[in-house]
């Protein structure tokens, strides 16, 4: 192998090593205005795009144990390369900016968790509500009982207060 390939290799080993998670799309065509404005958008979340030639993938993946079907690669394909904690904020841009592009990419599939999982599933987890979105949801749960229960007290406080006060201006 050339030296200039040994390099890619292991620069490629390198990010999906260093990568909490990953997920591989595939693409026809990827202008370079469109290819820069999404990784442009990616790179706001701490997250990379990088465009790779399969068997240089396949190769650096395999070295790195991750098992990939090469079946499924299919057209050319880029891998987003997340280092993040939580992997659907990256993952919900990208299928956004795709549907807003014309389909322009099609997720094939994803590594998050040290799981392999299909595109479909992918899109499903990436229409749920995001990490912050449930933890506002949930202490909105924690504080609603107890401030409807402020409420009706001070409306019972207030009840005999307002009488007493009527009274008192008669």
């Amino acid at each position: 192998m050339r030296k200039e390939k040994t390099l890619l290799l292991d620069e490629i080993q390198e990010k999906i090593d260093g990568a909490k998670a990953m997920i591989i799309a595939s693409f026809d065509k990827l202008e370079p205005n469109t290819s820069w404005a999404f990784r442009n958008l990616l790179g706001q979340s701490g997250t990379q795009f990088e465009v790779v030639k399969k068997r240089v993938f396949m190769k650096a993946a395999e070295k790195s144990g991750v098992k990939v079907d090469d079946a499924l690669l299919k057209g050319h394909i880029g891998v987003v390369f997340i280092q993040q904690d939580d992997a659907m904020a990256p993952a919900k841009a990208m299928f956004k900016f795709s549907e807003e592009n014309g389909n322009l990419l099609q997720v094939i599939c994803g590594q998050i968790e040290g799981k392999i999982m299909p595109g479909s599933e992918l899109e499903e987890l990436s229409k749920l509500p995001g990490i912050d979105e449930m933890r506002a949801t949930l202490l909105g749960l924690f504080t609603s009982p107890m401030s409807q229960t402020l409420a009706v007290i001070e409306a019972a406080l207030a009840g005999p207060l307002s009488i007493i006060e009527k009274k008192s201006e008669s």
